[in-house]
């Protein structure tokens, strides 16, 4: 019975009991009384027992509340923000500060298909922002079974503006970073590129990968921090200028392919690097079929005459030959078979420095034969091109070479055919033959001198770099190199004209031509090699390296030099001034 009801009941039993003794009747007044007094009392605990329920769970959930608001995002969810399923991956600059590839924010659209209502009316209305989108894949992803779908990622700001307006049930968006390249094709194959992850793929976006940034994205210790830039050794102006010679030669001379290098003989580093065909980064699936193909270091080729300035030092430095020796070049050289002559024979005894300027396969031949097989082989290797080259970029190939060396070999691999290598590796070893001696692995990142003297190997001596600077500067004033010249910059080099291997032969209207330069020659602060594949014109109408690979070189002297830090030099003793009319 309630309390309510009880107090009617005695009331009413009070009533009809008015007439009766005052005794009862009091008795029944005093019950009434202790009956009230002590519900009252009940009644006022229970209230007060529920006040301080409802403050207790008031003051947890008021605890939570700041406990939540003090911590930071991490500690309150098993889920990161969204920043973090895509973390920043640190900017590449140049070497003067220049942005290569940063990081721009975008989104991603998704869908959860057990919210979806409508699929078919979802994937029309989707059409009409996105009319390239595969409707059948994207019907099957909203009829799944799952709960999370990718449909669209790295969406534009437009396409997200619209889509949102659609207002389709199921369908959200997730925040994203995108990696971005400014300067397009400009360095694609140094830079590299990323994949729909932001995870590297080539080049140096690679190398940073495998420096760790890899492994602490699977594990989840990255964020969306900014992280401290990585810095390389190229130069984006000097490979601006690179670039567009490279590309603008293998239009011109009508070409299957072109690359050049810029590097600094005395700490390693490449300046400029470009391989052409490229693509661009920012879009790398449409450059797939060709432009991939890093050429400079991931492509290996007989680079023909550029091997006998490796050749000459190598008879130079064994001791056995010196420059003022002669040897014998007026008829071929027959042997297992085959005839080995000179391409513009002057049919007469040449003197070393003829046997280069002239560039005689047979003369090269003969001073190697004087070394001997062995001796060859150790020069090659010790100057790094026989082996694998060692730096940052992931796309390097191993160079080939005769599973065993004969008399035959050794005098082909002489002038440049049976050895097969990089450009990149032929440039580093001509560094060594340029700067003292001292063979430096080429880096992408900066590097002091004092840095690059620890590293180096020494692998010929002094005095026979300075006749290979004679030799260079020769070859270029007198020789072949000819139209690489650029007044006020002492350049000097080796012509590199190789028939091109065609179904297992050699062919005869094929060329693979390169360039082997160096300047200012009198003290080479830089080495620059063009290469030109299979061209079909040059300059003059000829299609020798003499004619396009040499006139590249000069082209990209003559517009970097300045931005390098080279001053011209003019008249005998450099002293003269260019005087303006």
């Amino acid at each position: 019975m309630s309390f309510l009801s009880r107090i009617m009941d005695l009331k009413s039993k009070a009533h009809f009991s008015a007439g009766g003794n005052n005794n009862r009747t009091g008795a029944n007044r005093q019950v009434f009384e202790g009956t009230r007094k002590r519900s009252g009392s009940q009644a006022r605990s229970r209230v007060a027992v529920i006040i301080c329920c409802f403050g207790m769970v008031y003051a947890v959930i008021g605890g939570r509340l700041v406990q939540y608001g003090m911590a930071s995002p991490e500690t309150v969810s098993s889920i990161g923000p969204a920043d973090h399923l895509m973390a920043s991956r640190p900017d590449i600059v140049d070497r003067n500060g220049e942005i290569l590839a940063t990081d721009i924010r975008t989104v991603s659209l998704y869908a959860e298909p057990h919210k979806i209502v409508d699929a078919d009316e979802a994937v029309e209305m989707l059409a009409t922002v996105m009319p390239d989108l595969d409707r059948r894949g994207i019907y099957r992803k909203l009829t799944s079974k799952s709960r999370f779908q990718w449909l669209k990622r790295q969406l534009t700001p437009k396409q997200q503006s619209r889509i949102l307006a659609l207002g389709i049930p199921g369908v959200g968006f997730r925040p994203e970073k995108r990696r971005f390249y400014p300067g397009g094709v400009t360095a694609s194959h140094v830079v590299g590129h990323v994949n729909i992850d932001n995870r590297g793929i080539a080049g140096m976006e690679r190398y940073i990968d495998s420096q760790g940034l890899a492994d602490l994205a699977a594990i989840g210790m990255t964020s969306d921090a900014k992280l401290e830039p990585v810095r390389l050794s190229i130069d984006l102006r000097v490979q601006a200028i690179v670039r567009d010679v490279v590309a603008t030669g293998m239009e011109k001379y009508k070409a299957l392919a072109a690359g050049a290098v810029v590097m600094d003989v005395n700490t390693g580093e490449i300046l400029a690097m470009a391989s052409v065909p490229d693509y661009d980064p920012n879009n790398p699936a449409a450059g797939a079929k060709d432009g991939w193909m890093n050429r400079m270091s991931n492509g290996t080729f007989e680079m023909g005459s550029t091997f006998k300035s490796f050749t000459t030092a190598m008879a130079l430095d064994s001791g056995k030959v010196k420059i003022t020796d002669s040897f014998d070049a007026r008829a071929p050289i027959r042997i297992g078979g085959f005839t080995i002559k000179d391409f513009h024979g002057k049919h007469r005894v040449l003197t070393v420095p003829e046997i280069f300027q002239y560039s005689s396969n047979i003369g090269t031949a003969k001073m190697a034969d004087v070394v001997g097989i062995a001796g060859h082989k150790e020069f090659l290797t010790r100057l790094g091109l026989l082996t694998r080259m060692e730096t940052e970029l992931p796309e390097v190939k191993t160079p080939s070479q005769p599973r065993e060396w004969k008399k035959i070999n050794s005098i082909t691999i002489s002038f440049g055919h049976g050895v097969s290598t990089t450009p990149l590796q032929t440039a580093v070893a001509a560094a060594a033959l340029m700067n003292g001696g001292r063979l430096i692995n080429p880096t992408f990142l900066p590097r002091t001198a004092e840095e690059a003297n620890e590293i180096a190997k020494v692998v010929v001596n002094p005095d026979t770099v300075d006749k290979m600077r004679y030799l260079f500067k020769l070859n270029a004033n007198d020789g072949s190199g000819r139209r690489a010249l650029v007044p006020g910059f002492n350049v000097g080099g080796k012509t590199g004209t190789a028939n091109k291997v065609v179904g297992g032969r050699y062919s005869n209207t094929q060329n693979f031509n390169a360039f082997l330069s160096a300047f200012p020659i009198d003290d080479p602060k830089y080495v620059v090699l063009t290469f030109i594949d299979a061209p079909q014109t040059g300059e003059g109408g000829g299609r020798t390296a003499g004619l396009n690979a040499a006139p590249m070189v000069g082209e990209i002297i003559r517009r970097s030099a300045s931005l390098l830090g080279v001053k011209p030099k003019f008249g005998e003793d450099g002293s003269a001034l260019l005087v303006s009319y």
